[in-house]
């Protein structure tokens, strides 16, 4: 504790003097003694308030006397600033007396004691109307849903927009970031997708194979296994490895570019972020998204015919004559025409998500799982309406 250095007279904007407050600790018979002096007002407290916070927390013996005695002016503030030291202390289970206490001051600290004794009202709970309760919820959520719809058709504008001026030579078109785009999101992804259709393609033709022989119709497996995979099972399974694979990735690294600021440095130097963070992977994943299609196509396919040659005995020249006279063209088209859309959709929300990160890791960490349970939903919900469109028009 020291005490207030400046405790000369000063005059304050009424033309009234007053003196600095002042804080002094002297020891004393059986305790010690704090001596306050000067004014403590709302207007000169301001210069004592660290001095009493640090009295307050430390550890001054069993007995304290604060001294008013020579304490100046006081008003309310001023008031309030000595019993809260006074508690402080008491707490920490010592003795602690006012003394010197005057008069016309007396009246003052009996009311800032009681106003801090009172018992504050707690409030109570509000009452909602569940009804209401509920329709708050959907409109938020609709809210909610129209935000992010407007968020990613200004990704998809401002990538059209971007590729506009690239045709038309007015931006430069970055090929190397393309390819290199394609490369990590589609020729890396080919051995997962690669193995993934096999098993898949396998386990349906096993299972396929098992319940139609109970009929004696397992040569009908080789339909079930053509027209699923290749108008269903191939792109949609594909779609949701890559919104889990490289959608992911995307959210990951422009939310950690979003968080190092590069995002806002792009935009100082004059560059769009949407052109040059988003536009290539959403090209790249237009592109590769239907070629990894096909080859889910293709492998799944293989794992059919290895399963039904071995567990049906269906050699594999029976296979693909059959597989010929099951499907058509249409029926490779019905599957890889809804790439290209699983694949924009997968770029928008990822990139929508990656731009949303916040400055923190936790931050990161909610975006990129929000991203891939978006991407998933959307690609199913999408794969639903095509089947619905293909039916209605009888493709």
């Amino acid at each position: 504790m020291t005490e207030d250095p400046d405790a000369a007279p000063r005059t304050d904007a009424s033309g009234r003097h007053t003196t600095a407050p002042s804080l002094v600790a002297d020891k004393a018979e059986g305790g010690l003694v704090l001596t306050l002096g000067g004014d403590w007002l709302a207007r000169t407290i301001g210069s004592i308030e660290k001095t009493v916070a640090d009295t307050g927390a430390s550890d001054l013996g069993r007995s304290v006397t604060i001294e008013l005695g020579g304490l100046g002016r006081v008003d309310t503030a001023g008031a309030l600033l000595v019993e809260q030291m006074s508690r402080r202390l008491s707490a920490k289970g010592g003795s602690v007396e006012l003394s010197g206490v005057r008069e016309k001051d007396g009246a003052l600290f009996e009311a800032v004691r009681a106003a801090i004794d009172r018992a504050r009202p707690q409030p109570e709970p509000v009452k909602r109307n569940p009804l209401n309760a509920g329709l708050e919820g959907i409109g938020r959520g609709v809210f909610a849903l129209v935000n992010e719809v407007v968020v990613g058709l200004n990704i998809i504008g401002a990538s059209i927009y971007g590729a506009g001026r690239r045709v038309t030579g007015k931006t430069q078109l970055r090929l190397p970031a393309i390819i290199t785009q394609m490369d990590r999101m589609g020729v890396r992804a080919v051995p997962i997708i690669a193995l993934m259709s096999f098993l898949i393609g396998a386990v349906i033709a096993q299972q396929g194979a098992f319940q139609l022989r109970n009929f004696g119709a397992e040569i009908f497996v080789v339909d079930l296994v053509g027209i699923l995979q290749l108008r269903e099972i191939g792109v949609l399974l594909t779609a949701i490895m890559i919104a889990g694979r490289s959608g992911s990735a995307i959210t990951a690294e422009i939310g950690s570019m979003k968080m190092r600021e590069e995002v806002d440095a792009l935009q100082v130097i004059g560059l769009n972020p949407i052109g040059v963070l988003v536009f290539p992977r959403l090209v790249a994943l237009t592109l590769v998204l239907p070629l990894l299609a096909f080859v889910a196509d293709l492998m799944g396919l293989a794992g059919a015919i290895v399963i039904t040659w071995i567990y049906s005995g269906i050699p594999p020249a029976a296979f693909i004559q059959r597989l010929r006279e099951a499907i058509d063209i249409g029926t490779v088209l019905a599957g890889l025409i809804k790439a290209p859309f699983m694949a924009i959709i997968i770029g928008v929300v990822a990139s929508a998500e990656g731009l949303k990160v916040g400055g923190s890791a936790e931050s990161l960490g909610l975006h990129v799982t929000t991203s891939v349970v978006k991407s998933i939903f959307l690609v199913i919900l999408v794969d639903a309406f095509f089947a619905i469109f293909y039916a209605s028009i009888g493709f």
